[in-house]
């Protein structure tokens, strides 16, 4: 049986606030092979990891990161209070920038391979991303993500990076000739469950399938010959590939 990828989405986002550093540490001691997470620019052109830009469901606060400094963005508090309450209010836990999360995989799990979903939709995003990666020699253990095409092509066509697109009715930006920039594909598991799932299959791109957060879905998952499988609870994945 092929070895399996475990991916956590946003870190460990089911028992910790996503794409904070206590989620993406405690992915990392769980065992996972990579984590997933989302990058944007800060107004003084700093990569930040959040998924939403504007910062209203996790921290609580209505604007958005592109127009604060990195100064500003850590005065915010990122505990999630919407899905945690004060769980980890008093516990510090902020916006994390890029540089942030590359030094504690540095020093915890130089292993670890990075799902970079790159967000901001511009070059200069992926070319501040990229250089950052490249400084700390991780780039080629990244998978670069993005719903849309432009991007997914220009990491392809600048950088020969490790794409993964999404279908096509997912993209913005989409062209008859997208498909040739990825070289991998990612499907939600209701795609992957529907009568669909075979027009994907069938391009023979290796798949990486989202989110399978029960041991049923990861069964599935695996019938349906993911390569990567990313979840917000790791441990029902890892537990059903004996990996706990």
């Amino acid at each position: 049986m092929k070895r399996i990828i475990v991916e956590g989405h946003r870190g460990y986002a089911a028992k910790y606030p996503e794409n904070t550093m206590i989620s993406f540490e405690a992915a990392m001691d769980l065992g996972v092979d990579a984590i997933e997470f989302d990058v944007w620019l800060s107004e003084d052109k700093v990569p930040v990891i959040i998924h939403d830009g504007n910062c209203k469901r996790t921290c609580g606060v209505d604007i958005h990161v592109n127009n604060m400094t990195v100064a500003q963005i850590k005065e915010l508090s990122a505990h999630y209070a919407e899905k945690f309450g004060d769980q980890y209010a008093s516990m510090n836990v902020t916006i994390p920038t890029l540089e942030e999360l590359l030094k504690l995989r540095e020093a915890k799990r130089p292993d670890l391979w990075l799902g970079v979903e790159i967000k901001e939709y511009t070059q200069e995003c992926v070319d501040i991303t990229v250089a950052l990666l490249k400084q700390y020699g991780v780039f080629d253990m990244c998978f670069f993500y993005a719903f849309d095409a432009n991007v997914i092509r220009y990491l392809h066509t600048k950088y020969d990076a490790r794409t993964m697109g999404y279908p096509d009715f997912q993209m913005r930006n989409f062209q008859p000739d997208s498909y040739s920039c990825y070289k991998e594909l990612g499907l939600d598991l209701k795609y992957v469950r529907s009568e669909i799932f075979h027009i994907y299959k069938e391009k023979n791109l290796p798949l990486h399938m989202y989110c399978a957060d029960h041991e049923e879905d990861v069964r599935m998952c695996m019938e349906k010959g993911a390569d990567l499988i990313t979840a917000n609870d790791p441990v029902p994945l890892m537990r059903v590939l004996g990996r706990l």
